[in-house]
């Protein structure tokens, strides 16, 4: 089946989740997925997703802008966030693409917010400036337990690149972001879902197309018969 999108049909899909719980893998196998049914697919991330971000992007992993602390990193996102939102994600949805973005906003409130001790109030208030109208369609989250995902992010590094500024974290940094995840997931259950990423590889990306195919397609490919 090929679906054909329009202006008015374009989505905004963001995958979240502590380290190693599979977002990049996933959303990769989203992209796929839908480009076989006739999607045009935009995938970025964050931070990063265009040359000013991705600068932004080297130096807060880096570990370079935590001695200013975590509101200070929370505005260096933001500011990432809104150049992203503004060069790349509104005009492709504006065109009728689906963007896929691995992390958004929901992880500045996890990391920076119930981690990092950032004002709630603030976190808003950055987060309005930076995205404005263009908030996720669905928002995935891949849960999985902290240690496990910090031994599989271990091993993909497998020796060749160092740990990043969070993956350096103690494993009780780790637990509590799973928690702050699943906390926002509780609170927005019409945009966020929850995915065990304990599964396979195969069997997470299945529940993945089931719930996009479920939310969003199934009305399409009907009214295609």
């Amino acid at each position: 089946m090929t679906f054909q999108t329009t202006p008015e049909k374009g989505r905004f899909i963001t995958f979240e989740g502590g380290e190693g719980v599979g977002k990049s893998t996933q959303l990769a196998r989203l992209a796929g997925h839908l480009r076989d049914c006739g999607v045009e697919v935009v995938t970025t991330r964050e931070p990063g997703g265009t040359s000013k971000a991705e600068k932004l992007r080297e130096f807060l992993l880096s570990g370079r802008a935590a001695p200013l602390g975590p509101l200070a990193e929370a505005a260096l996102f933001s500011a990432a966030r809104a150049d992203h939102v503004a060069t790349l994600i509104a005009p492709a949805l504006k065109r009728g693409a689906w963007v896929l973005c691995d992390r958004f906003a929901d992880s500045t409130r996890a990391y920076q917010g119930a981690n990092g001790g950032v004002d709630a109030k603030t976190l808003a208030l950055l987060e309005r400036a930076a995205v404005g109208e263009t908030r996720p369609d669905l928002t995935i989250m891949l849960d999985l337990p902290a240690q496990e995902g910090l031994a599989r992010a271990a091993s993909r590094r497998d020796g060749c690149e160092a740990a990043d500024r969070f993956e350096n974290e103690a494993p009780s940094f780790h637990e509590e972001l799973r928690q702050a995840f699943l906390a926002i997931a509780e609170s927005e259950p019409e945009r966020c879902c929850v995915i065990d990423a304990s599964l396979s590889v195969d069997g997470v990306a299945r529940a993945v197309r089931a719930l996009v195919h479920d939310r969003f397609l199934a009305h399409a490919a009907q009214a295609a018969q």
